[in-house]
């Protein structure tokens, strides 16, 4: 039974302008009184380090040997290939620079004494560091 005869309904609303109101007033207060306190810190002295400089790349040098045994470094061809004329070669392209890795690119069919005759002439120009270089197989 509808015992509201005559009554008109009215739309209910709220109103959201006071709580905005009050809720910035909050914030304001919140603000105002907060107390920005600073945590206790640690005092570190940080030990002092000399940083050592930047190492460069290695100086690479170059030696390629071809199946019949003619090598050459780093671009120009070695006319002695005996011992004396390759340290001279490998002097040469080295030219002062410290420390140099020897790369050593050998034909797979050239002779193993050419290798070791390119090794011996680093080892008494010397030149320790000696590498080789290699290819892998595409199939």
């Amino acid at each position: 039974m509808d015992f509201r005869r005559g009554r008109r309904d009215e739309d209910l609303e709220i109103n959201l302008v006071p709580l905005i109101d009050v809720l910035l007033v909050i914030i304001i207060f919140l603000v105002v009184n907060a107390t920005f306190s600073r945590m206790s810190e640690l005092q570190i002295n940080l030990p002092a380090a000399d940083a050592n400089p930047v190492e460069q790349k290695p100086l690479m040098i170059n030696v390629g040997i071809d199946a019949t045994g003619h090598m050459v470094v780093q671009k120009t061809p070695v006319n002695k290939t005996d011992l004396s004329g390759i340290i001279a070669a490998l002097q040469q392209a080295v030219a002062g620079g410290k420390d140099p890795v020897i790369v050593i690119s050998a034909d797979a069919k050239t002779t193993h004494q050419s290798v070791i005759n390119v090794m011996e002439a680093a080892r008494q120009a010397g030149y320790t560091h000696i590498t080789f270089a290699t290819q892998q197989d595409v199939e």
